[in-house]
């Protein structure tokens, strides 16, 4: 079995929260909840993310699925977004929601791969290189550099928006990383199939 594999895809299966964070810094830090489900239903590894304010959750900001695989012996992250996404809103706790997911819904965000490494105990990964991520918001289009720190106590995130011809930052952390504890563990709804896949 590829155990770095699958063990990326436990330690992503999970909720976070980054309350304590911005309890302690309100004007740096929105309070954000973070979640991964598994979506047994898609190809092996797919799992289903909800990015949100947690005065709001039922309207996540960011809901995407992402894949990790293994490809020419490296880790990656494929970004996926939906398409009609308010249609899924809220899936990430509503199993009929989640079910409804199918792969046509599912479109490919070029540029926007994560390349991961594993680390200690964990993984760092982060967008792969060529500012060809190119997100819409607040009216303009910006490129995302993004990255990550993933362990079993929690999760740090970077985001941030630069200007795809100036580069200049047009929105992000400028205070550093999101940091996010662990909440919710979901790892034992991946399907004993997907562990069966990863070792093909």
């Amino acid at each position: 079995m590829d155990h770095s594999l699958a063990r990326l895809v436990q330690l992503l299966s999970a909720g976070f929260s980054n309350q304590s964070q911005a309890f302690d810094n309100p004007p740096l830090y929105a309070h954000i909840l973070v979640k991964f489900r598994p979506l047994p239903q898609l190809e092996p590894g797919s799992l289903l993310l909800e990015q949100s304010y947690a005065i709001n959750p039922v309207a996540p900001y960011r809901i995407r699925v992402l894949r990790p695989e293994r490809r020419d012996g490296q880790l990656i992250i494929h970004n996926q977004s939906l398409r009609d996404a308010e249609r899924f809103w809220g899936a990430v706790e509503d199993a009929d929601k989640r079910a409804a997911i199918r792969e046509a819904d599912l479109n490919l965000l070029e540029g926007c791969t994560y390349v991961v490494q594993g680390r200690g105990d964990g993984f760092v990964g982060e967008v792969e290189p060529g500012c060809r991520c190119l997100v819409e918001r607040k009216g303009a289009t910006a490129y995302l550099v993004s990255s990550f720190e993933i362990d079993p106590a929690g999760m740090r995130t970077i985001d941030r928006g630069h200007d795809p011809q100036t580069h200049e930052q047009l929105w992000g952390s400028l205070a550093g990383p999101f940091q996010f504890e662990r909440t919710e563990d979901y790892s034992a709804e991946i399907p004993g199939s997907w562990y069966e896949a990863f070792s093909s």
